[in-house]
């Protein structure tokens, strides 16, 4: 669950453009402001996935294939982004979304924009 102080209609959208966002059509949101847990019912349908930089766990439903978010931990503390497309609410969200390339980034660079533009992460289940 995302809890932010942000209207849905002024919340941010970004499109990744890496070939895993593009084949999961995902639509990513962040408010550094807020709150964000992911609760599972049944923890062994949350599957982790870590790209070659291993620097956040990106994570998928086993049931269905859909990608939920993606969760970093840095100095003790973790941070997340969620896909909109996975929200039951994804009509009431409206902004045009950013293309975003970030493929020039290395890991360190990275987590640096992660952790200033990522919501911090509540001790939902399934979240750590």
């Amino acid at each position: 669950m995302l809890t932010t102080r942000l209207a849905a209609a002024h919340l941010p959208v970004r499109a990744c453009q890496c070939s895993f966002c593009r084949r999961h059509g995902a639509l990513t949101s962040s408010d550094p402001a807020g709150t964000l847990g992911f609760a599972v019912r049944v923890p062994v349908a949350l599957l982790r996935y870590r790209f070659a930089t291993g620097s956040a766990d990106f994570l998928l439903c086993a049931r269905c294939g859909v990608y939920v978010g993606a969760v970093m931990e840095e100095d003790g503390r973790r941070f997340g982004i969620v896909n909109l497309n996975a929200l039951d609410a994804r009509a009431d969200l409206t902004q045009v979304p950013e293309t975003m390339d970030y493929s020039a980034e290395d890991a360190s660079a990275r987590r640096v924009r992660r952790r200033a533009r990522r919501t911090p992460m509540v001790d939902d289940k399934g979240s750590g």
